[in-house]
């Protein structure tokens, strides 16, 4: 009990802040012409903000089910390394069960809090770590729902747009921290203005537009910004270039 309780109280931050995000996912999904318990339960099955806002566009535009598939896979691969690298922080409790169980629950801010535990941690920390944020971004889609059904259809309209200042709001620090990020960012910018306008690309559907986008951003990165330099440089000096 003394380890779940510990594990919630880290988890309520990450709550309150899903909370907030979920609420304009809430009224995007609404809005958009989903019912309320619909939006509610992709919420509750999925988890994963950036997976969800994609996948709301890919069903905006009438996408096929590998259209969806194939989204969720190049958004959502993170977890897959974040996956393996928790292993190292777990006991033995986590058994193989119980690692598919939680799988479910794996998101970018509780892995960051799991994985900087000092010392490893049982399936009673992780499913106290993981309440909290389940139930906020659970009631925040809901609570959006909500807003985006009674809300006069101008105001639902400029509340969604919230979203967008949420995606800035993650980019552009990064953006200015790192020369090359922008590069990226600026490129894959390119790639959908592209997608949306240019004869011909503009009949390609709106969900391998965002895997066509991501992928080859990802790939010019690597490409132009290969990590073994970063590494040989660190060689070479001795210290973090």
């Amino acid at each position: 009990m003394k380890e779940f309780k510990r594990g919630f109280v880290d988890g309520i931050p990450i709550g309150l802040g899903y909370l907030s995000v979920s609420i304009t996912f809430g009224i995007m999904a609404v809005t958009s012409g989903l019912p309320i318990w619909q939006a509610v339960l992709i919420s509750m099955t999925n988890v994963t903000s950036a997976g969800q806002f994609a996948g709301i566009q890919v069903m905006l535009g009438a996408g096929t089910l590998i259209e969806m598939a194939l989204t969720q896979l190049v958004i959502n691969s993170r977890y897959a390394l974040m996956s393996l690298s928790l292993t190292q922080k777990v006991d033995e409790s986590f058994t193989t069960p119980m690692r598919l169980i939680f799988g479910m629950f794996h998101t970018d801010e509780i892995y960051a809090v799991a994985v900087g535990q000092k010392e490893k941690f049982g399936t009673k920390y992780f499913f106290g770590l993981t309440v909290a944020p389940y139930i906020g971004w659970s009631l925040g889609t809901l609570l959006g729902g909500l807003l985006g059904a009674f809300l006069p259809p101008m105001l639902s309209g400029a509340l969604s747009v919230a979203l967008y200042g949420m995606f800035i709001a993650i980019v552009v620090p990064q953006m200015k921290k790192s020369g090359k990020i922008t590069v990226i960012v600026l490129f894959a910018v390119t790639l959908k203005f592209a997608m949306t306008y240019v004869p011909g690309l503009n009949r390609i559907s709106e969900g391998f537009a965002i895997i066509i986008c991501s992928v080859t951003a990802s790939l010019v990165g690597a490409a132009l910004f290969p990590m073994r330099e970063e590494m040989d440089s660190k060689n070479e000096s001795g210290v973090e270039a």
